[in-house]
Protein backbone atom coordinates (compact mmCIF):
# COMPACT_ATOMS: atom_id res chain seq x y z
CA UNK A 1 0.00 0.00 0.00
CA UNK A 2 1.30 3.67 -1.09
CA UNK A 3 0.79 4.76 2.48
CA UNK A 4 -0.41 3.96 5.46
CA UNK A 5 -1.89 6.54 8.86
CA UNK A 6 0.36 4.45 11.21
CA UNK A 7 -0.42 5.22 15.39
CA UNK A 8 0.81 4.08 18.76
CA UNK A 9 3.96 2.04 18.09
CA UNK A 10 5.14 3.67 14.98
CA UNK A 11 8.22 5.94 17.19
CA UNK A 12 9.38 2.69 18.13
CA UNK A 13 9.12 1.38 14.16
CA UNK A 14 11.05 4.67 12.89
CA UNK A 15 13.85 3.80 15.69
CA UNK A 16 13.81 -0.10 14.55
CA UNK A 17 14.32 1.09 10.97
CA UNK A 18 16.90 3.67 11.52
CA UNK A 19 18.96 1.33 13.40
CA UNK A 20 18.70 -1.81 10.51
CA UNK A 21 19.45 1.06 8.18
CA UNK A 22 22.56 2.03 9.83
CA UNK A 23 23.14 -1.20 9.94
CA UNK A 24 22.73 -1.40 6.74
CA UNK A 25 26.24 -2.53 5.42
CA UNK A 26 26.38 -5.63 7.64
CA UNK A 27 22.88 -6.98 6.81
CA UNK A 28 21.06 -8.64 3.68
CA UNK A 29 19.23 -6.04 2.00
CA UNK A 30 16.43 -8.96 1.88
CA UNK A 31 16.41 -9.16 5.22
CA UNK A 32 16.14 -5.31 5.61
CA UNK A 33 13.02 -5.02 3.55
CA UNK A 34 11.25 -7.55 4.93
CA UNK A 35 12.00 -6.65 8.46
CA UNK A 36 11.14 -2.53 7.37
CA UNK A 37 8.30 -2.24 10.19
CA UNK A 38 5.54 -2.00 7.79
CA UNK A 39 6.72 1.55 6.21
CA UNK A 40 6.99 0.74 1.77
CA UNK A 41 10.17 1.74 0.06
CA UNK A 42 10.36 3.10 -3.13
CA UNK A 43 11.44 -0.56 -4.17
CA UNK A 44 8.20 -1.44 -3.76
CA UNK A 45 6.67 0.40 -6.36
CA UNK A 46 5.61 2.07 -8.41
CA UNK A 47 2.33 2.10 -6.05
CA UNK A 48 -1.08 1.94 -7.44
CA UNK A 49 -2.30 5.23 -7.47
CA UNK A 50 -3.98 6.46 -4.16
CA UNK A 51 -5.99 9.53 -3.11
CA UNK A 52 -7.44 10.33 0.59
CA UNK A 53 -10.32 11.83 0.01
CA UNK A 54 -10.44 15.57 1.45
CA UNK A 55 -11.83 15.44 4.93
CA UNK A 56 -15.19 17.60 4.62
CA UNK A 57 -15.44 17.50 8.70
CA UNK A 58 -12.27 20.07 7.77
CA UNK A 59 -12.59 23.67 7.16
CA UNK A 60 -10.96 24.25 3.06
CA UNK A 61 -9.93 27.64 4.51
CA UNK A 62 -9.37 30.48 7.37
CA UNK A 63 -8.58 33.63 7.78
CA UNK A 64 -5.60 35.86 7.94
CA UNK A 65 -4.25 36.31 11.70
CA UNK A 66 -4.55 40.27 12.39
CA UNK A 67 -1.38 42.45 12.53
CA UNK A 68 -2.96 43.25 16.22
CA UNK A 69 -2.52 39.47 17.33
CA UNK A 70 0.57 39.49 19.61
CA UNK A 71 2.50 36.83 17.59
CA UNK A 72 2.68 39.71 14.94
CA UNK A 73 2.73 42.94 16.72
CA UNK A 74 6.37 44.30 17.31
CA UNK A 75 7.99 42.97 20.19
CA UNK A 76 11.49 45.13 19.86
CA UNK A 77 11.60 48.75 20.23
CA UNK A 78 14.23 50.64 18.40
CA UNK A 79 16.89 50.11 17.40
CA UNK A 80 16.68 46.51 18.83
CA UNK A 81 16.47 43.71 16.11
CA UNK A 82 13.40 41.75 15.28
CA UNK A 83 12.22 39.25 12.55
CA UNK A 84 15.35 37.22 13.10
CA UNK A 85 16.44 34.69 10.97
CA UNK A 86 19.22 32.42 9.74
CA UNK A 87 20.13 31.00 6.04
CA UNK A 88 22.58 28.17 5.18
CA UNK A 89 25.52 29.32 3.15
CA UNK A 90 27.15 27.34 0.28
CA UNK A 91 28.82 25.05 2.72
CA UNK A 92 28.28 24.35 7.00
CA UNK A 93 31.72 26.65 7.60
CA UNK A 94 29.55 30.20 7.12
CA UNK A 95 25.81 30.91 7.69
CA UNK A 96 24.10 34.22 7.10
CA UNK A 97 22.08 36.42 10.26
CA UNK A 98 19.47 38.92 8.75
CA UNK A 99 17.59 40.93 10.71
CA UNK A 100 15.35 44.28 10.95
CA UNK A 101 15.51 47.98 12.83
CA UNK A 102 13.51 50.34 12.69
CA UNK A 103 9.88 51.16 11.88
CA UNK A 104 8.48 50.69 8.42
CA UNK A 105 6.18 53.25 6.80
CA UNK A 106 2.96 52.92 5.12
CA UNK A 107 1.24 55.63 3.29
CA UNK A 108 1.82 59.03 1.29
CA UNK A 109 4.35 61.34 1.35
CA UNK A 110 7.50 59.04 3.06
CA UNK A 111 11.44 59.17 4.20
CA UNK A 112 12.93 55.95 3.66
CA UNK A 113 15.70 55.03 6.62
CA UNK A 114 18.91 55.80 6.06
CA UNK A 115 20.63 51.94 6.16
CA UNK A 116 23.76 53.88 6.82
CA UNK A 117 23.17 55.14 10.41
CA UNK A 118 23.17 51.79 12.14
CA UNK A 119 25.64 48.99 12.29
CA UNK A 120 25.38 45.31 10.75
CA UNK A 121 27.47 43.23 13.78
CA UNK A 122 26.65 39.92 14.94
CA UNK A 123 28.80 39.11 18.01
CA UNK A 124 29.21 34.91 18.39
CA UNK A 125 31.13 32.22 20.21
CA UNK A 126 30.94 28.79 20.87
CA UNK A 127 29.93 29.55 24.49
CA UNK A 128 26.99 31.45 26.02
CA UNK A 129 28.15 35.39 27.29
CA UNK A 130 26.40 37.25 29.44
CA UNK A 131 23.41 39.00 28.99
CA UNK A 132 24.80 42.69 29.81
CA UNK A 133 27.89 42.38 28.07
CA UNK A 134 28.60 42.05 24.25
CA UNK A 135 30.64 38.70 25.54
CA UNK A 136 31.12 36.91 22.42
CA UNK A 137 34.92 36.56 21.03
CA UNK A 138 33.79 37.08 17.43
CA UNK A 139 32.60 40.03 15.87
CA UNK A 140 31.11 40.09 11.75
CA UNK A 141 29.66 43.19 9.86
CA UNK A 142 27.87 43.30 7.01
CA UNK A 143 25.76 45.45 4.47
CA UNK A 144 21.82 47.10 5.37
CA UNK A 145 19.54 48.29 2.92
CA UNK A 146 15.69 49.31 2.98
CA UNK A 147 13.44 49.05 -0.05
CA UNK A 148 10.16 50.29 -0.68
CA UNK A 149 6.89 49.18 -2.47
CA UNK A 150 5.57 52.90 -4.95
CA UNK A 151 2.23 52.22 -6.60
CA UNK A 152 1.08 55.25 -9.12
CA UNK A 153 -2.64 54.56 -8.58
CA UNK A 154 -5.02 56.54 -6.34
CA UNK A 155 -5.86 54.77 -2.65
CA UNK A 156 -2.98 52.46 -3.23
CA UNK A 157 -0.63 52.75 0.25
CA UNK A 158 3.20 52.92 -0.86
CA UNK A 159 5.36 51.79 2.13
CA UNK A 160 8.84 51.91 2.88
CA UNK A 161 10.37 49.08 5.14
CA UNK A 162 12.56 49.32 8.32
CA UNK A 163 16.66 48.06 7.99
CA UNK A 164 17.48 45.06 6.75
CA UNK A 165 20.95 43.39 8.04
CA UNK A 166 22.47 40.50 6.58
CA UNK A 167 26.10 39.72 8.25
CA UNK A 168 27.56 36.39 7.12
CA UNK A 169 29.37 34.49 9.37
CA UNK A 170 32.65 32.53 8.39
CA UNK A 171 35.40 30.36 9.61
CA UNK A 172 32.74 28.08 11.47
CA UNK A 173 33.05 24.76 12.65
CA UNK A 174 30.57 21.82 11.13
CA UNK A 175 27.89 20.30 13.58
CA UNK A 176 28.67 22.84 16.08
CA UNK A 177 26.36 24.66 18.81
CA UNK A 178 27.34 28.84 18.36
CA UNK A 179 25.41 31.61 20.40
CA UNK A 180 25.30 34.95 19.05
CA UNK A 181 23.69 38.73 19.31
CA UNK A 182 22.93 40.98 16.31
CA UNK A 183 22.43 44.13 15.84
CA UNK A 184 24.35 47.79 16.97
CA UNK A 185 26.52 47.14 19.96
CA UNK A 186 27.53 51.02 20.31
CA UNK A 187 23.35 51.81 20.93
CA UNK A 188 21.77 51.36 23.77
CA UNK A 189 19.28 48.45 23.36
CA UNK A 190 20.73 47.99 19.96
CA UNK A 191 22.02 44.59 20.24
CA UNK A 192 19.38 41.26 20.65
CA UNK A 193 19.29 39.06 23.23
CA UNK A 194 21.34 35.65 22.86
CA UNK A 195 20.59 33.56 20.77
CA UNK A 196 21.98 30.35 19.40
CA UNK A 197 22.33 27.69 16.28
CA UNK A 198 23.84 24.79 15.06
CA UNK A 199 25.88 24.67 12.30
CA UNK A 200 24.95 21.92 9.29
CA UNK A 201 27.32 18.94 8.94
CA UNK A 202 30.35 18.99 6.59
CA UNK A 203 29.50 17.43 3.21
CA UNK A 204 30.03 13.57 3.84
CA UNK A 205 28.33 10.48 2.57
CA UNK A 206 28.03 9.63 6.49
CA UNK A 207 26.82 13.02 7.92
CA UNK A 208 23.41 14.62 7.46
CA UNK A 209 20.90 17.00 8.72
CA UNK A 210 18.79 15.75 11.30
CA UNK A 211 15.69 17.06 10.21
CA UNK A 212 14.82 18.74 6.96
CA UNK A 213 11.16 20.51 7.31
CA UNK A 214 9.69 20.95 3.92
CA UNK A 215 6.61 23.52 3.92
CA UNK A 216 5.33 25.94 0.59
CA UNK A 217 2.60 28.02 0.24
CA UNK A 218 2.64 28.81 3.65
CA UNK A 219 0.44 32.38 4.05
CA UNK A 220 -0.37 33.63 7.84
CA UNK A 221 -3.89 32.68 8.24
CA UNK A 222 -5.32 30.23 11.54
CA UNK A 223 -3.82 27.19 9.29
CA UNK A 224 -0.65 28.77 8.95
CA UNK A 225 -0.09 28.99 12.46
CA UNK A 226 -0.99 25.95 12.66
CA UNK A 227 1.31 24.52 9.95
CA UNK A 228 4.39 26.20 11.80
CA UNK A 229 3.49 25.27 15.43
CA UNK A 230 3.84 21.08 13.83
CA UNK A 231 6.40 21.61 12.25
CA UNK A 232 7.77 23.18 15.21
CA UNK A 233 6.98 20.29 17.41
CA UNK A 234 8.37 17.90 14.99
CA UNK A 235 11.86 20.01 15.94
CA UNK A 236 13.77 20.22 12.20
CA UNK A 237 17.36 21.53 12.17
CA UNK A 238 16.76 23.43 8.37
CA UNK A 239 13.47 24.79 7.13
CA UNK A 240 12.99 24.34 2.91
CA UNK A 241 10.40 27.01 2.05
CA UNK A 242 9.19 26.02 -1.74
CA UNK A 243 7.90 29.58 -2.45
CA UNK A 244 3.98 31.74 -1.60
CA UNK A 245 5.48 32.86 1.73
CA UNK A 246 2.83 36.00 3.38
CA UNK A 247 0.26 36.18 0.52
CA UNK A 248 0.66 39.92 1.20
CA UNK A 249 -0.58 40.91 -2.16
CA UNK A 250 -3.68 39.22 -1.32
CA UNK A 251 -4.37 40.59 2.09
CA UNK A 252 -5.85 44.44 1.98
CA UNK A 253 -8.26 44.04 -1.31
CA UNK A 254 -9.71 40.47 -0.24
CA UNK A 255 -10.12 42.27 3.29
CA UNK A 256 -7.78 39.31 4.75
CA UNK A 257 -10.38 36.87 3.32
CA UNK A 258 -9.21 35.98 0.62
CA UNK A 259 -10.33 34.16 -3.31
CA UNK A 260 -10.04 31.03 -5.02
CA UNK A 261 -9.36 33.62 -8.06
CA UNK A 262 -8.07 36.71 -7.58
CA UNK A 263 -8.48 37.96 -11.07
CA UNK A 264 -11.74 36.72 -11.56
CA UNK A 265 -13.08 39.05 -8.45
CA UNK A 266 -11.37 41.80 -9.02
CA UNK A 267 -11.11 42.12 -12.85
CA UNK A 268 -11.07 45.92 -12.65
CA UNK A 269 -7.69 46.05 -10.31
CA UNK A 270 -5.04 48.46 -11.95
CA UNK A 271 -2.24 46.31 -9.76
CA UNK A 272 -2.79 43.39 -7.55
CA UNK A 273 -1.82 45.95 -4.52
CA UNK A 274 0.90 44.20 -2.13
CA UNK A 275 0.28 45.04 1.82
CA UNK A 276 3.89 45.01 2.74
CA UNK A 277 3.24 44.98 6.62
CA UNK A 278 2.30 41.60 6.46
CA UNK A 279 5.84 40.70 5.70
CA UNK A 280 7.05 42.59 8.73
CA UNK A 281 3.90 40.39 10.84
CA UNK A 282 5.08 36.92 8.99
CA UNK A 283 8.92 37.87 9.44
CA UNK A 284 7.77 38.24 13.86
CA UNK A 285 5.66 35.40 13.89
CA UNK A 286 8.41 32.94 11.99
CA UNK A 287 11.20 34.52 14.30
CA UNK A 288 11.21 32.26 17.13
CA UNK A 289 11.59 29.25 14.51
CA UNK A 290 14.19 30.85 12.29
CA UNK A 291 16.50 32.65 14.72
CA UNK A 292 17.49 28.81 15.70
CA UNK A 293 17.57 26.98 12.36
CA UNK A 294 18.43 28.37 8.93
CA UNK A 295 15.07 28.78 6.31
CA UNK A 296 16.20 28.52 2.72
CA UNK A 297 13.91 30.02 0.20
CA UNK A 298 12.91 30.06 -2.96
CA UNK A 299 10.72 32.74 -5.03
CA UNK A 300 6.97 32.03 -5.85
CA UNK A 301 4.35 33.77 -7.57
CA UNK A 302 3.38 35.60 -4.75
CA UNK A 303 6.88 37.11 -4.24
CA UNK A 304 6.21 39.08 -7.58
CA UNK A 305 4.22 41.56 -6.19
CA UNK A 306 5.09 44.30 -9.30
CA UNK A 307 5.10 48.13 -8.17
CA UNK A 308 5.34 51.32 -10.56
CA UNK A 309 3.74 52.11 -13.82
CA UNK A 310 2.16 48.59 -14.91
CA UNK A 311 4.19 46.46 -12.68
CA UNK A 312 7.74 47.21 -14.05
CA UNK A 313 9.12 46.85 -10.38
CA UNK A 314 9.11 42.59 -9.22
CA UNK A 315 10.20 40.87 -6.26
CA UNK A 316 11.80 43.99 -4.38
CA UNK A 317 10.71 42.11 -0.71
CA UNK A 318 12.09 39.07 -1.43
CA UNK A 319 15.14 39.88 -2.44
CA UNK A 320 15.65 42.59 -0.19
CA UNK A 321 14.86 40.42 2.66
CA UNK A 322 16.53 37.54 1.98
CA UNK A 323 19.89 36.30 2.56
CA UNK A 324 20.78 33.02 0.12
CA UNK A 325 23.86 32.01 -0.73
CA UNK A 326 24.01 33.10 -4.46
CA UNK A 327 27.91 34.28 -4.99
CA UNK A 328 28.95 31.13 -3.28
CA UNK A 329 27.36 28.78 -5.10
CA UNK A 330 28.36 30.73 -8.40
CA UNK A 331 24.92 32.50 -9.01
CA UNK A 332 24.27 36.25 -9.69
CA UNK A 333 21.14 36.06 -8.50
CA UNK A 334 19.06 35.29 -5.34
CA UNK A 335 16.29 33.43 -7.75
CA UNK A 336 18.42 30.20 -7.94
CA UNK A 337 21.74 28.76 -6.14
CA UNK A 338 22.55 25.75 -4.40
CA UNK A 339 24.32 24.77 -1.29
CA UNK A 340 25.65 21.45 0.53
CA UNK A 341 24.30 20.51 4.25
CA UNK A 342 26.29 16.91 5.05
CA UNK A 343 25.70 14.25 1.87
CA UNK A 344 23.02 16.26 0.59
CA UNK A 345 23.33 19.08 -2.51
CA UNK A 346 20.31 21.31 -2.52
CA UNK A 347 19.01 22.94 -5.55
CA UNK A 348 16.91 25.83 -5.46
CA UNK A 349 15.66 26.80 -8.79
CA UNK A 350 13.29 30.13 -10.00
CA UNK A 351 10.32 29.31 -11.78
CA UNK A 352 9.88 33.03 -12.20
CA UNK A 353 12.76 33.80 -14.27
CA UNK A 354 14.43 32.48 -17.56
CA UNK A 355 14.75 28.59 -17.49
CA UNK A 356 15.21 28.23 -21.18
CA UNK A 357 18.26 26.08 -21.86
CA UNK A 358 19.67 29.12 -23.71
CA UNK A 359 19.58 31.34 -20.24
CA UNK A 360 21.52 31.83 -17.71
CA UNK A 361 20.12 29.94 -14.78
CA UNK A 362 19.97 26.30 -17.42
CA UNK A 363 23.79 27.28 -17.77
CA UNK A 364 24.54 27.40 -14.29
CA UNK A 365 22.62 24.23 -13.32
CA UNK A 366 24.20 22.53 -15.80
CA UNK A 367 27.73 23.51 -14.11
CA UNK A 368 26.24 23.28 -10.85
CA UNK A 369 25.37 19.81 -11.69
CA UNK A 370 28.23 19.02 -13.01
CA UNK A 371 30.41 19.81 -9.82
CA UNK A 372 28.40 17.59 -7.41
CA UNK A 373 31.01 14.67 -6.49
CA UNK A 374 28.05 11.55 -5.65
CA UNK A 375 30.74 10.24 -3.42
CA UNK A 376 30.68 13.22 -0.56
CA UNK A 377 27.16 14.11 -1.47
CA UNK A 378 25.03 11.20 -2.50
CA UNK A 379 21.66 13.23 -2.50
CA UNK A 380 21.10 15.64 -5.02
CA UNK A 381 17.56 17.76 -3.86
CA UNK A 382 16.37 20.21 -6.03
CA UNK A 383 13.76 22.61 -4.75
CA UNK A 384 11.06 25.48 -7.19
CA UNK A 385 7.38 26.27 -6.39
CA UNK A 386 5.37 25.13 -9.34
CA UNK A 387 5.39 21.42 -10.00
CA UNK A 388 5.43 19.72 -13.19
CA UNK A 389 4.04 16.91 -11.87
CA UNK A 390 0.50 17.77 -10.86
CA UNK A 391 -3.02 15.97 -11.25
CA UNK A 392 -4.66 18.40 -9.48
CA UNK A 393 -7.10 21.32 -11.84
CA UNK A 394 -5.85 23.82 -10.31
CA UNK A 395 -2.33 24.38 -12.26
CA UNK A 396 -2.71 21.42 -14.39
CA UNK A 397 -0.26 21.77 -16.99
CA UNK A 398 0.86 25.56 -15.99
CA UNK A 399 4.68 25.38 -15.98
CA UNK A 400 4.92 22.65 -18.36
CA UNK A 401 7.14 24.78 -20.76
CA UNK A 402 9.62 24.76 -17.61
CA UNK A 403 9.72 20.47 -17.72
CA UNK A 404 10.26 20.19 -21.19
CA UNK A 405 13.36 22.78 -21.05
CA UNK A 406 14.92 20.94 -17.55
CA UNK A 407 13.73 17.60 -17.05
CA UNK A 408 16.27 16.38 -19.01
CA UNK A 409 18.90 17.75 -17.40
CA UNK A 410 18.03 16.82 -13.67
CA UNK A 411 17.37 13.21 -15.16
CA UNK A 412 21.11 13.37 -16.72
CA UNK A 413 22.38 13.78 -12.97
CA UNK A 414 20.15 11.43 -11.31
CA UNK A 415 18.39 14.43 -9.26
CA UNK A 416 16.88 12.10 -6.02
CA UNK A 417 14.25 14.04 -4.71
CA UNK A 418 12.45 17.39 -6.25
CA UNK A 419 9.89 19.25 -3.55
CA UNK A 420 7.63 21.51 -5.54
CA UNK A 421 4.26 23.93 -3.51
CA UNK A 422 2.08 26.20 -5.88
CA UNK A 423 -0.63 23.47 -5.75
CA UNK A 424 -2.70 23.75 -2.33
CA UNK A 425 -2.51 20.22 -1.69
CA UNK A 426 -0.36 16.86 -0.85
CA UNK A 427 1.07 14.82 -3.82
CA UNK A 428 3.58 12.51 -3.87
CA UNK A 429 4.28 10.66 -7.28
CA UNK A 430 5.90 7.79 -8.41
CA UNK A 431 9.39 7.46 -10.21
CA UNK A 432 8.71 9.17 -13.28
CA UNK A 433 10.83 10.83 -16.33
CA UNK A 434 8.62 12.15 -19.13
CA UNK A 435 5.30 11.48 -17.91
CA UNK A 436 6.61 7.59 -17.70
CA UNK A 437 7.29 5.52 -14.93
CA UNK A 438 11.00 4.95 -14.45
CA UNK A 439 12.81 3.61 -11.65
CA UNK A 440 15.61 5.99 -12.32
CA UNK A 441 13.36 9.22 -11.95
CA UNK A 442 12.93 11.67 -8.89
CA UNK A 443 10.60 11.33 -6.60
CA UNK A 444 8.44 14.64 -7.44
CA UNK A 445 6.58 15.79 -4.12
CA UNK A 446 4.55 18.79 -3.98
CA UNK A 447 4.21 20.07 -0.68
CA UNK A 448 2.04 23.62 -1.62
CA UNK A 449 -0.46 23.14 1.50
CA UNK A 450 0.98 25.18 4.10
CA UNK A 451 -2.06 27.22 5.22
CA UNK A 452 -2.51 30.00 2.78
CA UNK A 453 -5.41 32.08 2.68
CA UNK A 454 -6.56 30.70 -0.93
CA UNK A 455 -8.06 27.74 0.24
CA UNK A 456 -7.06 23.82 -0.06
CA UNK A 457 -7.48 22.63 -3.58
CA UNK A 458 -9.94 19.46 -3.68
CA UNK A 459 -10.57 18.85 -7.72
CA UNK A 460 -8.56 17.06 -9.85
CA UNK A 461 -7.91 16.97 -13.33
CA UNK A 462 -9.33 13.03 -13.75
CA UNK A 463 -12.41 13.89 -11.72
CA UNK A 464 -15.66 13.85 -13.92
CA UNK A 465 -15.99 17.76 -16.03
CA UNK A 466 -12.94 18.87 -13.61
CA UNK A 467 -10.41 18.41 -16.70
CA UNK A 468 -9.28 22.30 -17.37
CA UNK A 469 -9.37 23.46 -20.88
CA UNK A 470 -6.03 23.85 -22.76
CA UNK A 471 -6.70 27.81 -22.63
CA UNK A 472 -6.64 27.52 -18.72
CA UNK A 473 -3.63 28.04 -15.89
CA UNK A 474 -1.78 30.46 -17.91
CA UNK A 475 1.42 30.69 -15.84
CA UNK A 476 2.56 34.24 -14.81
CA UNK A 477 5.79 33.62 -16.22
CA UNK A 478 7.20 32.02 -19.58
CA UNK A 479 5.44 30.26 -21.84
CA UNK A 480 2.73 28.34 -22.29
CA UNK A 481 3.03 24.59 -23.68
CA UNK A 482 0.16 22.31 -22.93
CA UNK A 483 0.16 19.10 -24.26
CA UNK A 484 -1.99 16.30 -24.93
CA UNK A 485 -0.43 12.56 -24.04
CA UNK A 486 1.66 10.77 -26.76
CA UNK A 487 1.51 7.33 -24.92
CA UNK A 488 -0.13 5.50 -22.53
CA UNK A 489 -3.73 5.48 -20.61
CA UNK A 490 -3.92 8.65 -21.45
CA UNK A 491 -2.57 8.90 -24.92
CA UNK A 492 -3.97 11.77 -27.30
CA UNK A 493 -6.23 13.48 -24.47
CA UNK A 494 -5.02 16.27 -21.78
CA UNK A 495 -6.23 14.91 -19.31
CA UNK A 496 -6.47 11.54 -17.79
CA UNK A 497 -9.61 9.82 -17.02
CA UNK A 498 -8.16 8.37 -13.51
CA UNK A 499 -5.88 8.97 -11.33
CA UNK A 500 -2.27 8.92 -13.57
CA UNK A 501 0.37 5.80 -13.01
CA UNK A 502 2.81 8.31 -12.27
CA UNK A 503 0.88 9.74 -9.47
CA UNK A 504 1.55 7.15 -6.31
CA UNK A 505 -0.68 9.29 -4.04
CA UNK A 506 -2.56 12.70 -2.57
CA UNK A 507 -5.14 14.39 -0.25
CA UNK A 508 -6.14 17.23 0.29
CA UNK A 509 -5.24 18.46 3.38
CA UNK A 510 -2.89 21.35 5.42
CA UNK A 511 0.78 19.94 6.18
CA UNK A 512 3.98 20.26 5.82
CA UNK A 513 7.06 17.62 5.65
CA UNK A 514 9.77 15.95 7.22
CA UNK A 515 12.76 14.74 5.20
CA UNK A 516 15.21 12.64 7.74
CA UNK A 517 18.57 10.92 5.83
CA UNK A 518 19.80 8.08 6.93
CA UNK A 519 22.39 6.90 4.77
CA UNK A 520 24.37 7.48 1.53
CA UNK A 521 20.81 5.18 -0.30
CA UNK A 522 18.28 5.67 2.45
CA UNK A 523 15.84 8.65 3.67
CA UNK A 524 12.86 9.15 5.37
CA UNK A 525 10.14 10.83 3.89
CA UNK A 526 7.08 11.84 5.78
CA UNK A 527 4.39 14.34 5.85
CA UNK A 528 2.39 15.72 8.56
CA UNK A 529 -1.14 16.71 8.43
CA UNK A 530 -2.20 19.30 10.86
CA UNK A 531 -5.14 17.43 11.94
CA UNK A 532 -2.74 15.20 13.04
CA UNK A 533 -0.34 17.09 15.27
CA UNK A 534 -1.87 15.85 18.83
CA UNK A 535 -2.56 12.48 17.77
CA UNK A 536 0.26 10.07 18.75
CA UNK A 537 3.33 9.11 16.45
CA UNK A 538 0.42 9.85 13.38
CA UNK A 539 1.90 10.53 10.29
CA UNK A 540 -0.50 11.08 6.96
CA UNK A 541 2.05 9.86 4.32
CA UNK A 542 5.43 8.17 4.86
CA UNK A 543 7.95 6.30 2.85
CA UNK A 544 11.79 5.27 2.40
CA UNK A 545 13.50 6.97 -0.75
CA UNK A 546 15.92 4.51 -1.62
CA UNK A 547 18.92 5.96 -4.26
CA UNK A 548 20.32 2.57 -6.77
CA UNK A 549 23.31 4.38 -7.56
CA UNK A 550 24.30 1.42 -9.38
CA UNK A 551 21.58 0.93 -11.41
CA UNK A 552 20.76 4.09 -12.01
CA UNK A 553 24.44 5.63 -13.51
CA UNK A 554 24.53 9.37 -15.07
CA UNK A 555 22.90 8.85 -18.00
CA UNK A 556 24.36 10.78 -21.27
CA UNK A 557 23.66 14.01 -22.30
CA UNK A 558 21.71 13.24 -25.60
CA UNK A 559 18.66 12.56 -22.78
CA UNK A 560 18.67 16.12 -22.38
CA UNK A 561 16.80 16.46 -26.00
CA UNK A 562 13.73 14.45 -24.65
CA UNK A 563 10.69 14.73 -26.80
CA UNK A 564 7.45 15.64 -24.83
Amino acid sequence: MATSTIAGSLHSRHLHCLILLLLLPYLPIAFLLVDGGGIPTTLDGPFTPATRAFDRSLRRGSEDVPLSDPRLAPRARPPSPEQIALAASADPISLWVSWVTGRAQIGSHLTPLDPTAIRSEVWYGERPASADTVGHPHVARGSAEVYSQLYPYPGLLNYTSGVIHHVRLVGLRPSTRYYYRCGDSSLKGGLSDERSFRTLPAPAPDAYPRRVAVVGDLGLTGNSTSTVDHLARNDPSMILMVGDMTYANQYLTTGGRGVPCFSCSFPDAPIRESYQPRWDGWGRFMEPLTSKVPMMVTEGNHEIEPQGHGGAVTFASYLARFAVPSEESGSNTKFYYSFNAGGIHFIMLGAYVDYNRTGAQYSWLEKDLQKVDRRVTPWVVASWHSPWYNSCSSHYQEFECMRQEMEGLLYQHGVDIVFSGHVHAYERMNRVFNYTLDSCGPVYITIGDGGNIEKIDTDHADDPGSCPSPGDNQPEFGGVCHLNFTSGPAKGKFCWERQPEWSAFRESSFGHGILEVVNSTYALWTWHRNQDTYGEHSVGDEIYIVREPDKCLLQPRGVISQDS
